[in-house]
């Protein structure tokens, strides 16, 4: 389906060097800020993606802020179950690979404890926010039903969790080019990262 693939040959993008919250190395940005602008454009992509989601029988949708929360809400309209967010917080372990935290905020947790959660972002390439939201998902009392994104870059996330039996269901998925810092080609030509910001 056109509408699937132009989500993500429509993003502003950048070339150079990049470091990802995951910790991997890219040599392209997506810029994803304006993702959710025109919520009647993204209206069948919420719908179609609600479909792929709806048979995994969710109680709940949570995403990280931003992007994933905007998304998480828009489900969990279409859905009609109930919608929770993570947030980021400081991290001692933040330079590491996968080190980012996000955490529930307190006032929701209780609610959550038992949830059948549909855990969602954007576009997910190393999978980092969402990788961190589920542990604090867990600490909460929630289960992970499936992980759901409009789009997925790479194979990353898609086989880390479905080292943990969680299925991922997107509209697109495409190749993605990530380095580990150790063997990345950019640092290895001392080509300094860029804040993409």
């Amino acid at each position: 389906m056109a509408m699937n693939a132009d989500i993500i040959d429509a993003l502003p993008a950048r070339d150079g060097h990049f470091r990802l919250e995951s910790g991997y190395h890219t040599d392209l940005w997506l810029a994803l800020d304006a993702l959710f602008v025109d919520p009647r454009e993204m209206a069948p992509r919420i719908t179609a993606l609600a479909a792929r989601i709806r048979p995994h029988g969710v109680t709940a949708v949570c995403g990280s802020l931003l992007g994933g929360a905007f998304l998480a809400q828009a489900l969990a309209i279409e859905l009609g179950v109930e919608f929770y967010f993570s947030e980021p917080v400081p991290s001692n372990d933040a330079s590491k690979m996968f080190g980012a935290e996000y955490r529930v905020p307190e006032a929701l947790r209780s609610r959550i404890r038992g949830q059948r959660v549909a855990l969602v972002d954007d576009v997910i390439s190393a999978g980092s926010s969402v990788r961190a939201t589920a542990i604090a998902l867990t600490a909460a009392g929630a289960s992970i039903a499936v992980v759901g994104a409009l789009f997925v870059l790479g194979r990353i996330a898609i086989d880390h969790f479905a080292s943990q039996s969680i299925p991922v269901e997107s509209l697109g998925q495409r190749d993605f080019t990530m380095w580990d810092p150790s063997v990345c080609p950019l640092c290895a030509a001392n080509m300094p990262l860029e804040d993409p910001r």
